[in-house]
């Protein structure tokens, strides 16, 4: 009974074993989606995702189990515009539409003269990613197609009446909201490896300057950070490290701080203007909520009118 067990769960593990490799297979050399008559390929879906795939995992090589999920969504969402792609030039293919040759000649020249330089770089280019001209002048033509039908079908003259603004600003005041801030000036002297004492006594010094009736601008000659004079800008407090930020809140407008040692060196900070927490004013943000909502209106057209081309056509993913 016992070996007999033992056959059966070895079986079991060969089968799952051969599945798993049949579908790794399948992924690999298969397809993603099908569209109407249209395959699309799982090397298009890498092709297409490539250029987004590399910039998270610069951004998140050292969170794998961030990169993961970034990665699936990704996928998941590379496949689903190239399965919208493929229903708009069905769409356009089923409807009669034609395209003239001199309309994708044009563009290519464009892309030649904006992109390229000349045809021969042009070309030189296509063949080290492994693509033809053939390959490139129809991914030219449908790229044409698909931006033209969404301009005729997605009107872009939508309007977002005031009412809406105002609504949308008087539920929204959080993402509006504006915590409280200073203007700074500083003065960093970064720390020395070969000499410990360096930024310490010469913060020191720089400090008895200002205190005895120097101005602090003039004094800003010395700094050693990335600012230009000192000048930081307005800095909401939340985003000062700790040290820095506690020093400045100690300090009014027209003051400066004592000397704040950290980790990078030594620095004196100085409060220009200060800015209370507040909800900027709706004819400061009008026309980014404008933007935003028209931005989703044009999300919700499409994806009605994609919705309608997916109910009459044939689509399943893999």
């Amino acid at each position: 009974m016992v070996i007999r067990l033992k056959i059966i769960i070895g079986i079991a593990v060969v089968i799952v074993g051969l599945i798993n490799a049949r579908a790794q297979m399948q992924y690999l050399n298969g397809i993603a989606a099908i569209v109407n008559e249209s395959l699309i390929t799982v090397q298009e879906v890498k092709e297409f995702i490539e250029p987004t795939l590399n910039v998270i995992e610069r951004t998140y090589w050292d969170r794998p189990q961030m990169l993961q999920m970034k990665r699936q969504e990704i996928l998941e969402d590379g496949i689903n515009q190239l399965v919208e792609r493929q229903l708009i030039l069905s769409d356009f293919k089923n409807s009669g539409g034609s395209l003239p040759e001199s309309i994708i000649d044009e563009e290519i020249n464009r892309e030649i003269h904006e992109q390229f330089g000349d045809r021969s770089t042009l070309i030189k280019t296509l063949q080290a990613r492994g693509i033809t001209f053939e390959t490139y002048r129809q991914r030219m033509r449908e790229r044409i197609i698909v931006s033209s039908l969404r301009s005729m079908r997605i009107s872009q003259e939508i309007i977002i009446s005031p009412y809406k603004i105002e609504a949308y600003y008087s539920t929204n005041k959080n993402k509006f909201l504006v915590e409280e801030s200073v203007k700074l000036r500083i003065i960093q002297i970064k720390n020395s490896p070969t000499d410990p004492a360096r930024a310490k006594n010469l913060s020191r010094e720089i400090y008895e300057k200002i205190k005895s009736g120097t101005p602090f601008n003039e004094m800003t000659v010395y700094h050693e950070g990335s600012q230009k004079n000192g000048e930081w800008g307005w800095v909401e407090y939340s985003v000062l490290r700790k040290e820095l930020a506690d020093a400045v809140r100690k300090l009014k407008p027209g003051e400066f701080s004592d000397v704040v040692e950290t980790s990078e060196g030594c620095w004196i900070l100085s409060v220009e203007e200060y800015q209370p927490p507040h909800v900027k004013p709706l004819a400061e943000v009008r026309d980014e909520i404008e933007k935003e909502l028209l931005a989703k209106e044009r999300d919700r057209l499409q994806k009605k009118w994609v919705d309608r081309l997916k109910s009459k056509s044939f689509v399943r993913y893999f």
